[in-house]
């Protein structure tokens, strides 16, 4: 006998998709709606479910990450350390006291005139082709944590578009809090060159939904060029560099003032061409004046990242043929 029907229970859309994903390229928008932020469970480690011990997702009980009893401060276990043995401890840098008129977590920024900017390998792009979401640890010039920056990018969308993907960062502090979101739009690699639609563009919204400015490049006869604007689109920063990135040396980025006042630099150290060969893993360091305004530190700590994906994206393999020639 068929037991009797009740009425359907309303079903929760918001199950079916943590992790929300950029639309695919073209068809990607280039600016937010105002709102509050969406909360997002990572795999941190890079693999299915929680994540390893000391580093939970962003929407476990516990926060991210957890701190140790000892008082000591956070536990971080990378992603490719995945044995029982006691995970590698890296203490995070002791947050300041809340700012007036600064976007909740970037106080940190205000006490640093450094940031060191770490990828972190991928174990299965080191296996194979397969393109995997960037992670970066960021820290200061002592070596403690400060934020870490997670990219949120379908499978899709990584592998066919490659370094010209569009794509999103999450920047997450020490309490698990996304304080700031970085967007990139598509744009196509068209044969001109000098076509607004091939300039690459970067939204840096902090807090998440509001807007902070913008990085966009400009056109340049033999040399990288890049400008900083502020939410409103006013022209406040520049940044020139190579137009081909230096083998066998660093690169280096020169940020200036309208006026042309060396304002700072972001250097992406030569990995050497074992390790390019390897791993396709960068490392920047980013310099400024320690008085310059919490924005635009938060600006050139933004175009670090566009810098990374337009000039050193590129499959493991790749990237070490690339080195090679």
């Amino acid at each position: 006998m068929q037991a009797p029907t009740g009425p359907t229970a309303p079903t929760d859309d918001t199950e079916k998709s943590q992790n929300p994903r950029p639309g695919a390229p073209p068809n990607y928008s280039s600016h937010y709606l105002p709102g509050p932020p969406v909360p997002v469970s990572y795999p941190i480690a890079g693999y299915a479910g929680p994540g390893p011990v000391g580093f939970p997702g962003l929407n476990q009980p516990g926060g991210f990450p957890m701190y140790q009893s000892a008082g000591h401060p956070v536990v971080y276990q990378p992603g490719i350390n995945m044995n029982p043995n006691p995970p590698l401890q890296i203490p995070w840098m002791p947050g300041p006291p809340p700012l007036p008129n600064c976007p909740p977590g970037l106080e940190y920024l205000s006490q640093l005139d450094k940031i060191l900017v770490h990828q972190q390998v991928e174990i299965l792009e080191l296996m194979t082709r397969f393109e995997s979401n960037n992670r970066y640890e960021v820290k200061n010039s002592m070596g403690q944590m400060v934020y870490m920056v997670l990219e949120d990018t379908d499978d899709i969308t990584r592998n066919a578009y490659h370094s010209l993907r569009p794509f999103i960062l999450r920047v997450i502090d020490c309490m698990g809090r996304e304080i700031m979101r970085m967007q990139r739009p598509f744009r196509c690699n068209c044969c001109c060159f000098c076509c607004s639609c091939a300039m690459q563009e970067l939204e840096v919204q902090s807090p998440p939904g509001m807007a902070l400015g913008y990085v966009t490049q400009q056109w340049g006869c033999c040399v990288t060029k890049f400008r900083i604007e502020n939410e409103k689109k006013e022209h406040v920063l520049n940044i020139g560099g190579p137009c081909v990135p230096s083998c066998g040396s660093d690169t280096v980025f020169q940020i200036t003032s309208l006026n042309g006042t060396n304002v700072g630099s972001i250097c992406r150290q030569w990995p050497g061409f074992l390790r390019g060969a390897i791993a396709d893993r960068d490392n920047f360091e980013i310099t400024f004046p320690l008085d310059l305004s919490i924005t635009m530190k938060a600006m050139i700590f933004a175009a670090t990242f566009l810098i990374d994906f337009m000039f050193f994206e590129s499959p493991p393999r790749d990237e070490g043929r690339r080195r090679r020639n």
